[in-house]
């Protein structure tokens, strides 16, 4: 394909040392009006390809490839059913019978003809602010009807939701909106006793993109605040959307932030339609399904893997909540008799002290999914014990790929793997450092592409994320069990290189978690005067409190863990930092024993807990 691109160029009289890589068609080679159109009209006659070369953006002469074979791809999605000609909006809220509840909120419910009333209503008043069609609009909204509405109200005007976690801050957003460039921004008054509004405030005056600050709990229209709360509820309006083809991005998601910035994720209406109908199908939501949104529904394990957008279209109902206290939430899974939830590791051992505290009625429950982070075998049986209900296992990423273990898999998969994909359509692969695939129960990054998968980020950053032949590099060491389903072992950067054995942290951690004094347990390089690096071990315990060192590292020997692998150092603290959705913040803790170590002056470590 490459060398076919070259080819055509060469025949329009492009001297061949130019096409490099990033050699841009306008800027760099020079391509006038006529010779640009030849490169589109042979694209099409040999590849059926279409590609407008006279948008916003310049091509790059491996972005212009790397178009191609994604065209060539969605031609394939598309013959084979998995991408369909589906709108989100209309996917979301059609075909099923309009009395039905759709949202539960603050003990108010909203059927689904009031809610697809509401978000026309929306789009209309949106339209009515200046918001047009392609522009985008960043959501930093908590879990209320205000945020589903303005979403999809967005989605059906034309417009481009970049939805983004309550908790990011200044220095996670401002490369968001750079590249982004937003017209407005979306967030509370407050929440959580954080000012959000002073927040988007202070965006709004280093981004000239941003000329609305829509606003949820309390306004100064003097300040060129809008209402969101009126917006979302003002009165029926008919609206009638500009035409939108499903190939167009309805949103778009951020990447965690875990080998940098937020990076923002384009999502089409097609693709992101195809994971959300394959991950709502072996997730088992049927139209009886209660699905409690009980973590940040900005994020896309809540939103639409299957999360919101999967009830919605299994034609189920969505419960709004907000995660502050385990035992409240227990008592609202009685009440409104909800049968999935999607949670963190670290909020399902939440929920199971919760329950010890007092019996609750939760034999409506019927899944359990756990994902963000490695699930360990012994959370997961209590979860089976306590809450009488199937677990099932997610490990997947906003880029696409979703990965379960299925409802009826046998126990020891359902404890120990972290699934497989939920498309029929995704490639993986798992390969060593030269990108080499390697056998399964080997150790290597997975790398995906599909139907499910993302070609780019947007504005093509990262580049070096993809490869050649199509592939999301996910950064994720795994290794494929002889179940067919992948085992986590830890990051491709979250990799502890001790005198040249490399230690994959999250290995280590799930071992330390089947120590019956351990709570939590998370584990980070730390500087090493010989080695280079060596394993500090964060530990949170139980009751009785943590182990010693002593105790952990003969623990883990009986265990059969390599010695090179033991940690040498124990940190006990009440609770460890989290970012995001329960993602542990390894780069706060990995500050945190630097200056532990520097405050000790440089005397050899103690090995004891601190």
């Amino acid at each position: 394909m490459s060398d076919y691109v070259r080819k055509i160029l060469s025949d329009l009289g492009v001297d061949a040392a130019a096409l490099r890589d990033d050699a841009r068609l306008r800027g760099d080679l020079g391509l006038d009006s006529t010779e640009m159109t030849q490169v589109e009209i042979e694209l099409n006659e040999r590849f059926g390809v279409r590609v407008d070369l006279w948008g916003e953006e310049d091509y790059e002469l491996s972005r212009l490839v790397d178009a191609v074979l994604g065209e060539q791809a969605a031609a394939r999605y598309r013959e084979r059913g998995w991408w369909r000609p589906e709108l989100l909006d209309e996917l979301a809220l059609g075909g099923h019978p309009g009395d039905r509840v759709a949202l539960v909120a603050d003990g108010r419910s909203t059927t689904r003809d009031e809610l697809d009333a509401a978000v026309s209503g929306c789009a209309a008043r949106l339209a009515g602010l200046g918001i047009a069609p392609g522009e985008h609009v960043l959501v930093q909204l908590p879990n209320q009807v205000q945020y589903v509405v303005l979403v999809l109200g967005l989605v059906r005007l034309g417009a481009r939701p970049v939805l983004a976690l309550p908790a990011l801050r200044e220095h996670e957003l401002d490369p968001v909106l750079e590249a982004v460039r937003p017209v407005a921004l979306a967030v509370p008054a407050r929440q959580r006793r954080f000012d959000h509004l002073a927040l988007a405030e202070g965006l709004k005056d280093r981004h000239p993109s941003v000329r609305r600050l829509l606003v949820s709990g309390g306004v100064d229209p003097e300040r060129g605040h809008v209402d969101l709360d009126a917006l979302v509820d003002g009165p029926p309006v008919p609206f009638t959307p500009q035409r939108r083809a499903p190939s167009d991005i309805g949103l778009f998601l951020l990447s965690s932030g875990t080998t940098g910035a937020p990076k923002p994720i384009p999502r089409t209406h097609e693709a992101f339609g195809h994971v959300i109908r394959t991950s709502a199908e072996v997730s088992g939501l049927t139209a009886g399904s209660v699905y409690l949104a009980a973590m940040p529904a900005t994020h896309s394990f809540v939103f639409g893997h299957p999360g919101i957008l999967g009830a919605l279209v299994r034609g189920g109902r969505v419960v709004l909540h907000e995660p502050h206290d385990p035992a409240a939430t227990l008592a609202l899974i009685e009440r409104e008799r909800v049968t999935h939830c999607a949670l963190t590791p670290s909020l399902a051992r939440q929920w199971l002290t919760a329950a010890d505290t007092r019996p609750y009625d939760l034999s409506c429950l019927e899944v359990l999914q756990v994902g963000g982070a490695r699930l360990d075998e012994d959370t997961a049986a209590r979860l089976v014990e306590v809450f009488d209900c199937r677990v099932q296992q997610v490990y997947g990423m906003s880029e696409g790929l979703l990965n379960f273990t299925r409802l009826d898999d046998p126990a020891e998969v359902v404890f120990g793997t972290q699934g497989r994909p939920s498309s029929p359509g995704d490639e993986t692969l798992v390969v060593d450092e030269a990108g080499r695939p390697v056998a399964d129960g080997e150790v290597g990054e997975l790398v995906t592409r599909g139907p499910s998968v993302i070609t780019a980020y947007h504005g093509g950053a990262a580049p070096e994320s993809f490869t050649e032949d199509g592939y999301y590099r996910t950064g994720d060491l795994v290794y494929r069990d002889p179940s067919g389903n992948f085992v986590v072992a830890g990051r491709v950067k979250d990799v502890i290189n001790r005198g040249g054995e490399k230690i994959p942290a999250d290995e280590l951690e799930a071992l330390v978690l089947r120590h019956g004094g351990v709570r939590a347990a998370a584990a980070v390089s730390m500087p090493h005067r010989v080695l280079g690096e060596a394993v500090c071990l964060y530990v949170v315990g139980r009751d009785g409190g943590a182990p010693g060192l002593r105790e952990v590292r003969r623990f883990l020997e009986d265990s059969g863990l390599a010695r090179f692998k033991l940690p040498e150092r124990l940190v006990e603290v009440p609770e460890l930092p989290l970012k995001g959705v329960g993602k542990v913040d390894k780069v706060r803790l990995r500050a945190d024993i630097a200056a532990r170590l520097a405050a000790e002056s440089g005397a050899p470590g103690q090995g004891v807990s601190s």
